[in-house]
């Protein structure tokens, strides 16, 4: 990894979004003694069938707390709220005095064609406030940047109005362990709020190893499409005897909207891309 310090900034609209999404970048930049940021726009009160928003929100603040400090990253549940975020001029505000103030090489979002409102919303800020973090008359109260910094979207695979571009992708197998870590403190969500959505309730287990378990299957199959939708990518990046057979990857598309992925700063944030 790079000498210098990168600094990754995770938008997410919801406090699990970054784990889901990314959790495996994240790791790799904290072992490497980078600065990770991971950001839920709303307040994830909207995240449970049973408890009230207040509840849900309170206890997914302590979740997100706990989820970043596995790796040592920092994280922030702002007070919009969940299920009703737009992308307003406040949201595009708070989001550009952010970028100013953390400074990221690197910020990371939702596509605006994810199957989630917020998502969308989410994407559509940030895109709507990449040139604006240049502009001193913009939120004047935070210094302009001299240039924007890069942006890539986490992965989704919804094909219209386009699919996704896999142009980063991360093998994320020798991670799998932190991810489900992490994603286990989320408990409201991956033990409870998920399962009520899709009908698997009686599958969670009461005693908490088998609830580990049953979690890291319960990612591998949610997210193993990722490795065929990116198998070319991987094989470029890879080689054709590891990248042929990864399973578990994360992928990232480099937005228009944000810095240029030049080459220096390819190898400097992705080195193993080749």
């Amino acid at each position: 990894m790079a000498e210098t310090p990168i600094r990754l900034l995770i938008l997410g609209a919801h406090p699990d979004d970054a784990e889901y999404h990314a959790a495996g970048l994240a790791s790799v930049y904290r072992e490497g003694g980078h600065s990770v940021r991971m950001i839920s726009i709303t307040d994830g009160s909207a995240g449970h069938h049973r408890l009230l928003r207040d509840e849900v929100a309170a206890m997914r603040r302590k979740e997100a707390a706990a989820s970043a400090a596995v790796i040592g990253a920092t994280c922030q549940v702002w007070d919009f709220s969940d299920g009703e975020l737009e992308p307003t001029l406040e949201l595009r505000r708070r989001v550009i005095a952010e970028i100013r103030n953390y400074r990221p090489d690197l910020v990371l979002t939702h596509r605006t064609n994810d199957y989630h409102p917020d998502h969308r919303a989410a994407g559509q800020v940030v895109q709507d406030a990449a040139f604006l973090v240049r502009v001193p008359h913009v939120v004047p109260e935070v210094p302009a940047l001299p240039s924007d910094p890069i942006i890539g979207c986490m992965a989704d695979l919804f094909t219209r109005p386009c699919p996704m571009s896999t142009d980063i992708v991360l093998d994320i197998t020798p991670r799998i362990d932190t991810i489900v870590e992490m994603l286990a403190k989320h408990r409201s969500q991956v033990f409870e709020w998920l399962p009520y959505l899709e009908g698997t309730e009686a599958q969670v287990p009461a005693d908490e190893s088998g609830r580990i378990g049953w979690l890291r299957d319960w990612y591998v199959a949610a997210i193993r499409r990722r490795a065929e939708h990116c198998r070319a990518r991987l094989v470029e990046a890879y080689g054709a005897d590891r990248g042929g057979s990864i399973e578990l990857a994360e992928m990232f598309e480099i937005s228009e909207y944000g810095g240029a992925l030049t080459e220096p700063a390819r190898k400097r944030l992705f080195p193993w891309m080749g």
